[in-house]
């Protein structure tokens, strides 16, 4: 009976939990303009700020993974002194309020940067406030979410593998790319979606470090935040927009989410 209890009280927690996710994601859907939703998607402002958006998020993405996936497979073999350290730096923007990480962005990259003003001196390049800033903004804040995804599924590799592909004669590079990254594919593909969608979401550093100009650095984030104190409804379908292709990409992930490191 005391069991049966216990099940049902653990029952009522994660249906509460549920709810307060799931209820106001519903609530978009029940509030949506739906018959002015065809022509305020179509106005090109929403396409413009949408085509930014998948632009910088895939590109970050990409950018994410080519340095990510081998930073999570340092962390997860390396035997170096200080990799603690090493690594809650490079983890840190998970947990910075993003407004932090566009400052840190700025005095760093901008025009009188601790590295900008290179680049600017030297070569006259100024990335703060282009559509290059857009996509470094969004690889600070969301490659963490993925090198915690695949160091966990590094860890949890049979390193017999690698050893035995090591005694063959196979180089770092060979073990690497012909065993380690075959076995935790399913981890890598997930978080490749997760810093996708962390980066197609992103809003606080990308604002603070390119700024909203529409057509040129504003993403759907950005619209949908300037839009909300004058056209409340065409922020609720901007809004939308972000969450259907965030729920179907996340979605068609969900296997290798619940599998983890396996497949």
């Amino acid at each position: 009976m005391r069991k049966d209890s216990a099940s049902l009280g653990l029952r009522a927690v994660a249906v509460a939990a549920v709810l307060f996710v799931a209820l106001p994601l519903i609530s978009l859907f029940f509030r949506a303009p739906w018959s002015e939703l065809g022509s305020i998607a179509s106005q090109r402002a929403t396409r413009d700020a949408l085509f930014v958006s998948l632009e910088t998020s895939v590109i970050a993405a990409v950018i994410a993974t080519l340095f990510g996936v081998p930073l999570a497979w340092f962390f997860a073999r390396a035997q170096v002194k200080g990799l603690g350290a090493i690594r809650t730096i490079c983890i840190v923007p998970m947990v910075l309020p993003p407004v932090v990480g566009g400052i840190a962005l700025l005095t760093s990259l901008g025009r009188r940067g601790v590295f900008g003003r290179f680049l600017y001196d030297w070569w006259g390049i100024s990335l703060p406030f282009t559509r290059t800033a857009i996509v470094i903004a969004q690889v600070f804040v969301a490659m963490p979410f993925l090198v915690i995804a695949v160091e966990s599924a590094f860890r949890q590799l049979d390193t017999g593998l690698e050893d035995a592909a090591r005694t063959l004669g196979a180089s770092p590079l060979r073990v690497f790319f012909g065993v380690a990254v075959p076995g935790a594919r399913g981890a890598i593909a997930a978080g490749i979606a997760l810093a996708w969608a962390r980066s197609l979401g992103e809003f606080g550093a990308s604002i603070t470090f390119a700024g909203s100009f529409p057509g040129r650095t504003q993403t759907l984030p950005m619209a949908v935040y300037e839009l909300v104190a004058t056209d409340y409804r065409s922020s609720i379908v901007m809004s939308l927009i972000l969450v259907v292709i965030s729920v179907v990409v996340l979605g068609s992930m969900r296997d290798r989410w619940i599998t983890g490191a396996a497949k």
